[in-house]
Protein backbone atom coordinates (compact mmCIF):
# COMPACT_ATOMS: atom_id res chain seq x y z
CA UNK A 1 0.00 0.00 0.00
CA UNK A 2 1.03 3.85 -0.52
CA UNK A 3 0.52 6.54 1.27
CA UNK A 4 -1.26 9.24 0.09
CA UNK A 5 -1.87 12.87 0.96
CA UNK A 6 -5.44 14.47 0.05
CA UNK A 7 -7.16 17.75 0.48
CA UNK A 8 -11.24 17.53 0.29
CA UNK A 9 -14.26 19.67 0.91
CA UNK A 10 -16.63 18.59 3.31
CA UNK A 11 -20.92 18.93 2.64
CA UNK A 12 -20.25 22.40 4.43
CA UNK A 13 -17.83 23.63 2.14
CA UNK A 14 -14.91 23.53 4.69
CA UNK A 15 -11.51 22.37 3.35
CA UNK A 16 -10.16 19.47 5.07
CA UNK A 17 -6.54 17.50 4.58
CA UNK A 18 -4.87 14.65 5.95
CA UNK A 19 -2.77 11.20 4.41
CA UNK A 20 -4.19 7.89 4.33
CA UNK A 21 -2.96 4.27 3.01
CA UNK A 22 -4.53 3.17 -0.02
CA UNK A 23 -3.51 1.05 -3.19
CA UNK A 24 -4.30 3.76 -5.49
CA UNK A 25 -5.37 7.26 -6.04
CA UNK A 26 -9.28 6.00 -7.24
CA UNK A 27 -9.60 4.16 -3.53
CA UNK A 28 -8.62 6.97 -1.15
CA UNK A 29 -11.35 9.28 -3.88
CA UNK A 30 -13.82 6.47 -2.98
CA UNK A 31 -12.98 6.22 0.88
CA UNK A 32 -13.93 10.30 1.14
CA UNK A 33 -16.51 10.14 -0.72
CA UNK A 34 -17.87 7.41 1.48
CA UNK A 35 -16.97 9.84 4.58
CA UNK A 36 -19.05 13.01 2.73
CA UNK A 37 -15.78 15.06 1.28
CA UNK A 38 -15.60 16.11 -1.91
CA UNK A 39 -11.60 15.44 -2.93
CA UNK A 40 -9.74 18.49 -4.57
CA UNK A 41 -6.30 17.00 -4.72
CA UNK A 42 -4.61 13.67 -3.93
CA UNK A 43 -1.11 13.08 -4.71
CA UNK A 44 1.20 10.10 -3.46
CA UNK A 45 3.83 10.45 -1.17
CA UNK A 46 7.31 10.10 -1.45
CA UNK A 47 10.19 8.95 0.47
CA UNK A 48 10.84 12.23 1.88
CA UNK A 49 7.30 13.15 2.79
CA UNK A 50 6.66 10.35 4.01
CA UNK A 51 9.98 10.82 6.40
CA UNK A 52 9.06 14.73 7.29
CA UNK A 53 5.00 13.01 7.88
CA UNK A 54 6.18 10.50 9.97
CA UNK A 55 8.46 12.85 12.68
CA UNK A 56 5.37 15.35 12.10
CA UNK A 57 3.31 12.70 13.52
CA UNK A 58 5.34 11.27 16.51
CA UNK A 59 5.55 15.37 17.75
CA UNK A 60 1.95 16.11 17.55
CA UNK A 61 -0.56 14.75 20.31
CA UNK A 62 -4.12 14.54 21.50
CA UNK A 63 -4.13 16.83 24.79
CA UNK A 64 -6.14 15.71 27.44
CA UNK A 65 -8.19 18.36 27.72
CA UNK A 66 -9.62 17.72 24.26
CA UNK A 67 -10.03 14.37 25.04
CA UNK A 68 -11.97 15.09 27.57
CA UNK A 69 -14.00 17.71 25.36
CA UNK A 70 -14.43 14.82 22.55
CA UNK A 71 -16.09 12.04 25.73
CA UNK A 72 -18.14 14.62 26.99
CA UNK A 73 -19.64 16.05 24.00
CA UNK A 74 -19.69 12.12 22.46
CA UNK A 75 -21.71 10.92 25.67
CA UNK A 76 -24.24 14.12 24.91
CA UNK A 77 -24.82 13.04 21.67
CA UNK A 78 -25.22 9.51 22.70
CA UNK A 79 -27.99 10.42 25.22
CA UNK A 80 -30.04 13.03 22.39
CA UNK A 81 -29.72 9.46 20.23
CA UNK A 82 -27.60 10.40 17.21
CA UNK A 83 -25.76 7.57 15.90
CA UNK A 84 -22.28 6.52 16.50
CA UNK A 85 -20.67 7.55 12.98
CA UNK A 86 -22.50 11.24 12.73
CA UNK A 87 -21.28 11.71 16.36
CA UNK A 88 -18.00 10.85 15.38
CA UNK A 89 -18.06 12.80 12.37
CA UNK A 90 -19.81 15.82 13.63
CA UNK A 91 -17.31 15.71 16.75
CA UNK A 92 -14.33 15.49 14.24
CA UNK A 93 -15.34 18.48 12.04
CA UNK A 94 -15.16 20.60 15.26
CA UNK A 95 -11.31 19.66 16.55
CA UNK A 96 -8.32 21.87 15.25
CA UNK A 97 -6.05 19.49 15.98
CA UNK A 98 -5.17 17.65 13.01
CA UNK A 99 -3.78 14.42 14.43
CA UNK A 100 -7.17 14.28 16.20
CA UNK A 101 -9.23 14.98 13.50
CA UNK A 102 -7.60 12.06 11.36
CA UNK A 103 -7.91 9.89 14.06
CA UNK A 104 -11.66 10.36 14.36
CA UNK A 105 -12.10 10.15 10.60
CA UNK A 106 -10.32 7.00 10.80
CA UNK A 107 -12.62 5.75 13.46
CA UNK A 108 -15.53 6.30 12.14
CA UNK A 109 -14.38 4.83 9.08
CA UNK A 110 -13.51 1.49 10.72
CA UNK A 111 -16.77 1.63 12.63
CA UNK A 112 -19.11 2.03 8.77
CA UNK A 113 -17.09 -1.17 7.58
CA UNK A 114 -18.87 -2.99 10.67
CA UNK A 115 -15.89 -2.57 13.25
CA UNK A 116 -17.70 -1.68 17.05
CA UNK A 117 -16.59 1.58 18.62
CA UNK A 118 -14.24 0.13 21.33
CA UNK A 119 -12.34 -2.21 18.54
CA UNK A 120 -11.57 0.90 16.14
CA UNK A 121 -10.36 3.04 19.29
CA UNK A 122 -8.21 0.22 20.27
CA UNK A 123 -5.96 0.87 16.84
CA UNK A 124 -4.77 4.22 18.06
CA UNK A 125 -3.21 3.81 21.67
CA UNK A 126 -1.34 7.13 21.40
CA UNK A 127 -4.87 8.36 21.91
CA UNK A 128 -7.35 6.32 23.11
CA UNK A 129 -5.06 3.98 26.49
CA UNK A 130 -6.59 0.73 27.32
CA UNK A 131 -8.55 1.84 29.78
CA UNK A 132 -10.49 4.37 27.79
CA UNK A 133 -11.28 1.27 25.50
CA UNK A 134 -11.85 -1.35 28.28
CA UNK A 135 -14.39 0.32 29.50
CA UNK A 136 -16.09 1.20 26.30
CA UNK A 137 -15.96 -2.10 25.58
CA UNK A 138 -17.85 -3.23 28.53
CA UNK A 139 -19.67 -0.61 28.08
CA UNK A 140 -20.72 -2.00 24.12
CA UNK A 141 -21.78 -5.29 25.84
CA UNK A 142 -23.72 -3.95 28.63
CA UNK A 143 -25.60 -0.98 26.24
CA UNK A 144 -24.56 1.71 28.46
CA UNK A 145 -21.87 3.60 26.00
CA UNK A 146 -23.62 7.17 27.06
CA UNK A 147 -23.04 6.13 30.72
CA UNK A 148 -19.67 4.49 29.79
CA UNK A 149 -18.54 7.85 27.95
CA UNK A 150 -19.59 10.21 31.13
CA UNK A 151 -17.78 8.16 33.36
CA UNK A 152 -14.89 8.68 30.92
CA UNK A 153 -15.25 12.33 30.78
CA UNK A 154 -15.36 12.02 34.61
CA UNK A 155 -12.25 10.47 35.01
CA UNK A 156 -10.55 12.61 32.24
CA UNK A 157 -11.68 15.65 34.25
CA UNK A 158 -10.13 14.41 37.61
CA UNK A 159 -6.64 13.37 35.86
CA UNK A 160 -6.85 17.00 34.37
CA UNK A 161 -7.08 18.80 37.62
CA UNK A 162 -4.25 15.98 39.25
CA UNK A 163 -1.79 17.18 36.52
CA UNK A 164 -2.41 21.16 37.34
CA UNK A 165 -1.82 20.12 41.18
CA UNK A 166 1.79 18.73 40.21
CA UNK A 167 2.29 22.05 38.09
CA UNK A 168 1.07 23.78 41.20
CA UNK A 169 3.28 22.39 43.34
CA UNK A 170 6.38 22.28 41.24
CA UNK A 171 6.57 25.76 40.07
CA UNK A 172 7.58 27.62 43.03
CA UNK A 173 10.72 25.45 43.62
CA UNK A 174 11.70 25.18 39.90
CA UNK A 175 11.33 29.62 39.70
CA UNK A 176 13.71 29.45 42.59
CA UNK A 177 15.87 26.98 41.36
CA UNK A 178 16.51 28.80 38.09
CA UNK A 179 16.65 31.91 39.29
CA UNK A 180 19.66 30.74 41.15
CA UNK A 181 21.16 29.17 37.90
CA UNK A 182 21.10 32.80 36.49
CA UNK A 183 22.23 34.47 39.37
CA UNK A 184 25.47 31.68 39.24
CA UNK A 185 25.68 32.52 35.97
CA UNK A 186 25.63 36.46 35.88
CA UNK A 187 28.27 36.06 38.61
CA UNK A 188 30.54 33.82 37.48
CA UNK A 189 30.74 35.28 33.97
CA UNK A 190 30.73 39.20 34.98
CA UNK A 191 31.52 39.54 38.48
CA UNK A 192 34.46 36.42 39.15
CA UNK A 193 36.36 38.06 36.06
CA UNK A 194 37.32 41.41 37.91
CA UNK A 195 38.12 39.78 40.95
CA UNK A 196 40.36 37.50 39.49
CA UNK A 197 42.55 40.19 38.56
CA UNK A 198 42.88 41.64 41.62
CA UNK A 199 44.08 38.30 43.12
CA UNK A 200 46.45 37.36 40.20
CA UNK A 201 47.98 40.86 40.67
CA UNK A 202 48.74 40.49 44.16
CA UNK A 203 49.70 36.38 43.98
CA UNK A 204 47.45 35.68 46.98
CA UNK A 205 46.82 32.02 47.52
CA UNK A 206 43.50 31.34 46.91
CA UNK A 207 41.03 29.23 48.97
CA UNK A 208 38.67 26.17 47.92
CA UNK A 209 35.52 27.92 47.24
CA UNK A 210 36.83 30.86 44.91
CA UNK A 211 39.17 28.10 42.82
CA UNK A 212 35.47 26.60 42.29
CA UNK A 213 34.38 30.18 40.61
CA UNK A 214 37.18 30.12 38.70
CA UNK A 215 36.71 26.91 37.28
CA UNK A 216 33.64 27.64 36.46
CA UNK A 217 34.38 30.63 34.96
CA UNK A 218 36.75 29.08 32.45
CA UNK A 219 33.96 26.46 31.73
CA UNK A 220 31.38 28.82 30.73
CA UNK A 221 33.37 31.36 28.85
CA UNK A 222 36.23 29.54 27.66
CA UNK A 223 35.54 25.90 27.11
CA UNK A 224 31.57 26.73 26.88
CA UNK A 225 31.53 24.59 23.85
CA UNK A 226 33.14 21.38 25.72
CA UNK A 227 31.12 22.64 28.72
CA UNK A 228 27.68 22.20 26.43
CA UNK A 229 28.34 18.75 25.01
CA UNK A 230 29.10 17.10 28.72
CA UNK A 231 26.13 18.71 29.81
CA UNK A 232 23.89 18.22 26.91
CA UNK A 233 25.51 14.19 26.68
CA UNK A 234 24.90 14.04 30.55
CA UNK A 235 21.04 14.89 30.08
CA UNK A 236 20.63 12.55 27.05
CA UNK A 237 22.20 9.76 28.77
CA UNK A 238 20.15 10.32 32.35
CA UNK A 239 17.07 10.26 30.04
CA UNK A 240 17.80 7.03 27.95
CA UNK A 241 18.99 5.21 31.01
CA UNK A 242 15.00 6.47 32.85
CA UNK A 243 13.53 5.31 29.38
CA UNK A 244 15.15 1.44 30.59
CA UNK A 245 13.26 -0.29 32.99
CA UNK A 246 15.93 -0.87 35.87
CA UNK A 247 16.17 3.34 35.02
CA UNK A 248 13.27 3.93 35.60
CA UNK A 249 12.08 1.98 38.42
CA UNK A 250 15.18 3.70 40.08
CA UNK A 251 14.13 7.16 38.98
CA UNK A 252 10.32 6.78 40.54
CA UNK A 253 11.37 4.81 43.37
CA UNK A 254 13.82 8.08 44.04
CA UNK A 255 10.55 10.29 43.67
CA UNK A 256 8.84 8.56 46.25
CA UNK A 257 12.13 9.20 48.53
CA UNK A 258 12.27 13.09 47.62
CA UNK A 259 11.44 15.40 50.96
CA UNK A 260 8.16 17.04 50.79
CA UNK A 261 7.18 15.76 47.26
CA UNK A 262 7.65 12.16 47.51
CA UNK A 263 4.36 12.12 50.21
CA UNK A 264 2.71 14.65 47.70
CA UNK A 265 3.14 12.61 44.33
CA UNK A 266 2.35 9.09 46.61
CA UNK A 267 -0.84 10.63 47.11
CA UNK A 268 -1.50 11.71 43.43
CA UNK A 269 -0.62 7.83 42.75
CA UNK A 270 -3.09 6.09 45.10
CA UNK A 271 -6.01 8.64 44.22
CA UNK A 272 -5.78 8.08 40.28
CA UNK A 273 -5.49 3.97 41.40
CA UNK A 274 -8.54 4.29 43.00
CA UNK A 275 -10.98 6.48 41.22
CA UNK A 276 -9.58 4.40 38.14
CA UNK A 277 -10.55 0.93 39.77
CA UNK A 278 -13.49 2.43 40.91
CA UNK A 279 -14.52 3.64 37.45
CA UNK A 280 -13.79 0.19 35.99
CA UNK A 281 -15.38 -1.92 38.67
CA UNK A 282 -18.60 0.53 38.35
CA UNK A 283 -18.51 -0.30 34.63
CA UNK A 284 -18.68 -3.81 34.99
CA UNK A 285 -15.09 -4.98 34.02
CA UNK A 286 -13.97 -8.29 35.53
CA UNK A 287 -11.74 -7.31 38.90
CA UNK A 288 -8.04 -8.91 37.07
CA UNK A 289 -8.36 -6.79 34.16
CA UNK A 290 -9.45 -3.72 36.42
CA UNK A 291 -5.90 -4.03 38.54
CA UNK A 292 -4.01 -4.45 35.52
CA UNK A 293 -5.54 -1.46 33.71
CA UNK A 294 -5.24 0.44 36.52
CA UNK A 295 -1.52 -0.17 37.30
CA UNK A 296 -0.64 1.08 33.77
CA UNK A 297 -2.15 4.11 34.36
CA UNK A 298 -1.16 5.11 38.03
CA UNK A 299 2.11 6.93 36.15
CA UNK A 300 4.88 4.78 38.57
CA UNK A 301 6.06 1.52 38.05
CA UNK A 302 6.92 0.88 42.39
CA UNK A 303 3.02 1.85 42.33
CA UNK A 304 2.30 -0.26 39.41
CA UNK A 305 4.34 -3.17 40.84
CA UNK A 306 2.66 -2.84 44.14
CA UNK A 307 -0.52 -3.10 42.13
CA UNK A 308 0.56 -6.04 40.24
CA UNK A 309 1.05 -7.83 43.50
CA UNK A 310 -2.27 -7.06 44.32
CA UNK A 311 -3.88 -8.52 41.71
CA UNK A 312 -1.80 -11.86 42.05
CA UNK A 313 -3.31 -12.62 45.08
CA UNK A 314 -6.42 -12.13 44.36
CA UNK A 315 -5.79 -13.76 41.46
CA UNK A 316 -4.82 -16.78 44.08
CA UNK A 317 -8.53 -16.41 45.86
CA UNK A 318 -7.38 -13.45 48.14
CA UNK A 319 -9.85 -10.11 49.33
CA UNK A 320 -7.94 -6.65 47.77
CA UNK A 321 -7.66 -5.31 51.26
CA UNK A 322 -5.18 -7.83 52.49
CA UNK A 323 -2.59 -7.76 49.66
CA UNK A 324 -3.04 -3.38 50.24
CA UNK A 325 -1.94 -4.07 53.77
CA UNK A 326 0.93 -5.78 53.18
CA UNK A 327 2.24 -3.38 50.28
CA UNK A 328 2.93 -0.93 53.23
CA UNK A 329 1.65 1.83 50.80
CA UNK A 330 -1.51 2.36 52.06
CA UNK A 331 -2.65 3.89 55.23
CA UNK A 332 -4.51 1.99 57.76
CA UNK A 333 -7.87 4.43 56.63
CA UNK A 334 -7.43 3.17 53.21
CA UNK A 335 -7.34 -0.33 54.33
CA UNK A 336 -10.34 -0.26 56.62
CA UNK A 337 -12.57 1.41 54.28
CA UNK A 338 -11.72 -1.38 51.37
CA UNK A 339 -12.34 -4.16 53.45
CA UNK A 340 -15.78 -2.44 54.52
CA UNK A 341 -16.52 -2.27 51.04
CA UNK A 342 -15.51 -6.63 50.68
CA UNK A 343 -17.53 -7.18 53.09
CA UNK A 344 -21.09 -5.15 52.01
CA UNK A 345 -20.23 -5.56 48.42
CA UNK A 346 -19.64 -1.84 47.40
CA UNK A 347 -15.93 -1.92 46.77
CA UNK A 348 -16.29 0.37 43.60
CA UNK A 349 -18.14 3.11 45.62
CA UNK A 350 -15.48 3.36 48.31
CA UNK A 351 -12.39 3.32 46.31
CA UNK A 352 -14.24 6.20 44.49
CA UNK A 353 -14.19 8.13 47.95
CA UNK A 354 -11.23 7.05 48.80
CA UNK A 355 -9.92 8.99 45.91
CA UNK A 356 -11.54 12.23 47.01
CA UNK A 357 -10.14 11.41 50.31
CA UNK A 358 -6.62 11.96 48.69
CA UNK A 359 -7.49 14.54 46.81
CA UNK A 360 -8.47 16.43 50.01
CA UNK A 361 -5.14 15.09 51.16
CA UNK A 362 -3.35 16.74 47.98
CA UNK A 363 -5.53 19.49 47.71
CA UNK A 364 -4.49 20.31 51.63
CA UNK A 365 -0.60 19.79 50.87
CA UNK A 366 -0.58 22.48 48.13
CA UNK A 367 -2.09 25.25 50.03
CA UNK A 368 0.14 24.29 52.75
CA UNK A 369 3.04 23.95 50.03
CA UNK A 370 5.08 26.86 50.83
CA UNK A 371 5.38 26.27 54.59
CA UNK A 372 6.80 22.77 54.12
CA UNK A 373 9.17 23.66 51.07
CA UNK A 374 10.58 26.85 52.56
CA UNK A 375 13.06 25.25 54.87
CA UNK A 376 14.54 23.12 51.91
CA UNK A 377 14.58 25.98 49.80
CA UNK A 378 16.42 28.15 52.58
CA UNK A 379 18.77 25.72 52.84
CA UNK A 380 19.69 24.88 49.14
CA UNK A 381 19.28 28.72 48.50
CA UNK A 382 22.06 29.72 51.59
CA UNK A 383 24.45 26.99 50.38
CA UNK A 384 24.46 28.48 47.05
CA UNK A 385 24.85 32.04 48.54
CA UNK A 386 27.80 31.05 50.99
CA UNK A 387 29.67 29.60 48.33
CA UNK A 388 29.47 32.51 46.33
CA UNK A 389 30.41 34.81 49.59
CA UNK A 390 33.16 32.59 50.24
CA UNK A 391 34.35 32.72 47.18
CA UNK A 392 34.72 36.00 46.81
CA UNK A 393 35.53 37.78 50.45
CA UNK A 394 37.82 34.89 51.91
CA UNK A 395 40.80 36.24 49.14
CA UNK A 396 39.78 39.52 49.88
CA UNK A 397 40.94 38.93 53.45
CA UNK A 398 44.08 36.99 52.67
CA UNK A 399 45.06 40.63 50.47
CA UNK A 400 43.89 42.45 53.52
CA UNK A 401 46.29 40.47 55.05
CA UNK A 402 49.37 40.75 52.72
CA UNK A 403 48.37 44.67 52.61
CA UNK A 404 49.06 44.99 56.53
CA UNK A 405 52.58 43.12 55.97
Amino acid sequence: MAKYQYKARDKYGKLVSGSMEALTENAVAEKLKEMEYLPTSIREMNKKDSFFDNWAARLRKVRLNELNMFTRQFATLQKAGVTIIASLKALGEQTNNKLFKETLEKVSQDVREGRDLSSSLEKHPKVFSPLYVNMLKSAEEGGTLSEAMERLSALGVHEEKVRMQIKTATRYPVMVVCSMVVAFIILIVFVIPKFVKVYSAAAVALPLPTKILIWANYAVTRYWWATAILVGGAIFFLYKYINTKPGRFLWDKFKLKIPVFGPLFLKVYMSRFARATGTLMRSGVPILRVLELASQGVGNVVVEDTINNIRKAVNEGEGIASPMKKSGLFTPAVIQMVSVGEDSGKVDELLLFISDYYDTQIEYTIDNFSSLIEPMMLLILGLGVLLMALGIFLPMWNLMAVFKR
